[in-house]
């Protein structure tokens, strides 16, 4: 399996801290099936800025230490960026990274909002050659409270990554509830850990979640998601379908 979404290079951000637990992160990832992860260290969110070139020599220092210590879990380099008006002037710079520098960005909104300037920025990143994905937007209060607003930006053709641990129901069984809607309404391109320590936010349900995908609808379905996070890798373009508006349901109340 590829893990798209994880925050395991140490010392750098609010997962893996120093290198010993960048190992036994590393060591769960395989023992879950996983072969391949892109580190995405958080960027821009007010608490840590982790620019390109600096990404890239942990990347590379960490799959050093990877191989050192005989775990077979390759690294790539990524990052999760926290929406702002001049990302695109900071792509330019060369300061922002893709996904295994591909075209594919994954793009973070603050928890309880989507900004005003969202579209626009999504029609600029498009513009100059990227494709955002949303992190687990089911963890977005806006998103959460209204899925149909990333009906919105999925049909002008922003993607989505789901948290794997929000389908287990590690959230809470609101969050799971608004995941698999977002599914079933095919606003959900990809499926990836975002997985910061071995306890609580771990590696480990990254199989457990397409498990129950595969149950819930089916292993085409499954594999679909699956097969996605190998085409965005290799900067191909992925499985998706037409995207759907999602029913409305009783609000939910107690969450936040």
């Amino acid at each position: 399996m590829i893990d798209i979404h994880c925050h395991i290079l140490p010392g750098i951000d609010d997962g893996a801290q120093v290198e010993q637990d960048a190992i036994e992160m590393a060591q769960q990832a395989v023992n879950s099936g996983i072969n391949t992860v892109i580190a995405t260290p958080h960027h821009k969110n007010r608490t840590y800025d982790n620019e390109k070139p600096f990404i890239q020599k942990d990347v590379k220092r960490l799959n050093q230490l990877f191989e050192a210590s005989n775990v077979p879990l390759n690294v790539q380099a990524g990052q999760e960026v926290r929406i702002f008006g001049e990302l695109v002037d900071d792509f330019k710079k060369g300061n922002i990274q893709t996904l295994n520098d591909s075209k594919y960005l994954l793009l973070e909104f603050p928890s309880n909002e989507v900004p005003q300037y969202t579209e626009q920025l999504i029609f600029d990143i498009q513009r100059a050659g990227m494709t955002p994905v949303i992190a687990h937007p089911e963890r977005n209060r806006n998103l959460y409270t209204n899925p149909n607003r990333l009906y919105e930006l999925v049909s002008q053709g922003a993607l989505a990554q789901v948290t794997s641990g929000s389908l287990t129901g590690a959230f809470g069984k609101e969050i799971k509830q608004v995941s698999h809607q977002m599914i079933q309404a095919n606003l959900i391109h990809f499926v990836a850990s975002d997985a910061h320590n071995i306890d609580t936010r771990t590696f480990k349900t990254l199989k457990e979640a397409y498990d129950i995908i595969k149950q819930e609808y089916g292993a085409i379905v499954q594999y679909s998601l699956e097969e996605n996070a190998q085409y965005l890798i290799h900067n191909e373009n992925i499985n998706q379908n037409e995207p759907q508006l999602v029913p409305k349901k009783k609000k939910f109340f107690g969450l936040f």
